[in-house]
């Protein structure tokens, strides 16, 4: 029997590993003793330190031997990690281009999570745009979960760009994904783990 991955979580803009999802995949692997095999980093607000943070937990931790599951922005990250790695990747109603509705945060506010401030600089948007990822390659390795009710992106987008990967589309819902618990087997299942 093989090891189960390691699995990379990568939040939301502005958000942290106190998430809601972060919390629930968390505390499924904990329930599955398998609470060690989660790397779940606070993502700075630079995309490319982002992105190296990630990439830099990856290869240190989980050489060959990782999943990644991101959320909105994180899927974002997710994609273009799942390129690079030739790993698997869930994607939880993922920001598919980004720089349109971030342009419009440009400035300083503070996490969802905390007081902390967070400040998101003009150049991040070409940061976001070093990340694109025009067209995945092996859609086999991906799963997406959408939302239709996403009040922040369109699931439409989401379901074209990750053609031809497994694709659950929920009816309704929101962009956090309220209902994230009944999910939580089918995407922890995707990425290696059992109870």
């Amino acid at each position: 029997m093989t090891a189960s991955p390691y699995l990379l979580y990568l939040h939301g803009f502005r958000s942290s590993p106190s998430s809601f999802k972060a919390r629930v995949v968390q505390d499924w692997l904990e329930r599955a003793g398998q609470g060690g095999r989660l790397i779940c980093p606070q993502l700075p607000a630079s995309p490319k330190a982002a992105i190296a943070l990630a990439l830099d937990l990856a290869e240190h931790h989980a050489p060959g031997n990782l999943a990644i599951v991101g959320s909105s922005l994180g899927g974002f990250y997710a994609t273009w990690l799942a390129e690079r790695l030739g790993v698997r990747a869930v994607l939880v109603n993922p920001a598919v281009d980004p720089t349109a509705k971030l342009d419009q945060h440009v400035g300083v506010t503070t996490n969802w999570h905390s007081d902390e401030p967070f400040e998101f600089r003009q150049e991040y948007i070409g940061e976001l745009e070093a990340l694109k990822v025009a067209r995945i390659t092996r859609p086999e390795r991906y799963f997406l979960l959408a939302a239709t009710g996403d009040e922040v992106l369109d699931y439409r987008d989401m379901v074209a760009h990750y053609d031809g990967a497994r694709q659950h589309v929920i009816d309704g819902s929101d962009h956090a994904i309220s209902e994230f618990p009944q999910y939580v087997d089918q995407v922890l299942a995707f990425c290696g783990f059992q109870r």
